[in-house]
């Protein structure tokens, strides 16, 4: 069983940066890729940006050029760096790790951006 635990979420304001962070709780899974989602409210849940196993990345075009995903293979770990942030960023942020076999999710964390 994997767990995943997201960290980093909180209240800033426009204009401001965060860095989320996501550690798998297991060294033993194969990882094709991590990444993080988020869900504002009322709206459906939707990819932010994917780093995969060999580094390749992608992103959303909402957030290209502003947020930077990285991993470290050692840790099991993936950040999101979040700079310029707008109110429109708001959202839960999750962190998901796909294993060729399974998805695996974490509980989220709570990012606010006030205007």
């Amino acid at each position: 069983q994997v767990q995943l635990v997201e960290s980093g979420g909180g209240l800033v304001q426009a204009g401001d940066s965060l860095r989320l962070s996501c550690a798998a709780s297991t060294s033993s899974v194969v990882i094709n890729y991590m990444g993080w989602f988020r869900q504002a409210p009322g709206k459906q849940r939707e990819l932010v940006a994917l780093i995969s196993s060999g580094g390749t990345t992608n992103y959303a075009d909402a957030v290209k050029g502003r947020f930077t995903i990285s991993k470290d293979n050692a840790k099991n770990a993936v950040y999101l760096q979040m700079n310029s942030l707008k109110p429109e960023d708001t959202a839960v942020y999750y962190c998901k790790l796909d294993s060729f076999r399974m998805d695996y999710w974490g509980k989220g964390t709570l990012v606010t951006v006030s205007s």
